[in-house]
């Protein structure tokens, strides 16, 4: 379940990363866009858009009856959008409509009037509802990435072309690249079966775990669990992993395959046996010790007298020790 939590993180946390500075409308400057949008700017973009609209209604009254400017309300309106409520967009859009029809090189017409204000006013709308999501995806995204960045298991992203699109630090520290950065290098040169599992655009996405061998910078193997989900941004095919190095657990594993299949049981206390119980149940050292009525730390130290009996060094396959050979004192 936990591993399946982290990959839907993973999953999202890289989608949205795929909304990252080399796709956002830029400003000739190479600013983005919705720099514009900042609340630092809130001030000034609010005078700037009364001053533009006095100016295009003084150039309307100016120029009339030769040319008319009221198409150019749509710009104060939508730089305003960012920063106004819906009924003050509304109202611009209407106070505008009414400049326009005021200055218009033809009759007037309430007809007219109503369709212009609505015009305006639903762009400033649009305009404000697109820089809300905006908000709300950089919001969520700047989130995601931080779990993903602190979370203790390797989590990394594909794109389209087999390359590392995204990797936390854990995924740096479990694969080791020589040069100590995991962007931009293909995954076939840490975890080949991973670099197959990508889809085309026009295959059927899926998630789905495997056992691969993986390779460190280095030239070290290791063996890995992966839990992996392929997705779609846009016609483009992605694929987000976890990653987790088993080869201790494995090897840890092998000395105690043989008792395991001889099923040997040695003598253990009732708090052991307790003990052992909730551990089977899934319950973490909190919540044994609160069951118990004892310490953590004693709960602690029973299960290190556990592993000791039993040969074992993690709580996995001590569960398995236990449904092997306590099954019917449990």
């Amino acid at each position: 379940m936990a591993a399946s939590s982290a990959l839907s993180m993973a999953t999202l946390a890289s989608s949205l990363e795929s909304l990252r500075a080399p796709g956002h409308l830029k400003l000739p400057l190479g600013v983005p866009l919705e720099r514009l949008w900042e609340d630092r700017n809130r001030r000034t973009i609010q005078i700037v858009c009364g001053a533009i609209m006095i100016l295009i209604a003084f150039a309307d009254w100016w120029m009339k009856p030769y040319v008319s400017f009221g198409l150019l309300y749509l710009l104060p309106i939508t730089l305003a959008a960012g920063f106004l409520p819906r009924w003050a967009i509304a109202l611009s859009g209407a106070c505008c409509a009414v400049f326009a029809e005021l200055f218009s090189l033809l009759d007037r017409s309430l007809t007219r009037l109503s369709f212009e204000a609505l015009a305006l006013a639903g762009c400033g709308l649009l305009a404000a509802e697109l820089l809300r999501n905006r908000r709300i995806t950089l919001e969520v995204q700047g989130r995601f990435r931080g779990l993903v960045e602190m979370s203790p298991a390797a989590i990394a992203t594909v794109d389209e072309r087999g390359f590392i699109e995204l990797a936390n630090q854990a995924a740096t520290n479990l694969m080791a690249p020589r040069n100590g950065n995991l962007i931009g290098t293909p995954i076939a040169a840490y975890l080949p079966e991973l670099h197959h599992a990508l889809r085309w655009a026009d295959a059927p996405q899926f998630r789905a775990s495997m056992q691969c061998q993986g390779y460190r910078g280095n030239g070290d193997s290791f063996t890995a669990d992966v839990w992996f989900s392929t997705y779609r941004e846009g016609v483009s095919p992605k694929l987000a992993a976890i990653i987790v190095d088993i080869s201790d657990e494995l090897e840890a594993a092998q000395p105690v395959a043989a008792d395991v299949d001889n099923h040997e049981q040695i003598a253990l206390s009732d708090r052991e046996l307790v003990v052992l119980r909730f551990l089977v149940q899934g319950l973490a050292n909190k919540e044994i010790a609160t069951n118990m009525g004892i310490s953590e730390s004693a709960v602690k130290h029973t299960l290190q007298q556990l592993f000791r009996k039993t040969a074992v060094r993690t709580r996995s396959l001590l569960v398995r020790v236990a449904l092997e050979r306590y099954r019917d004192l449990l």
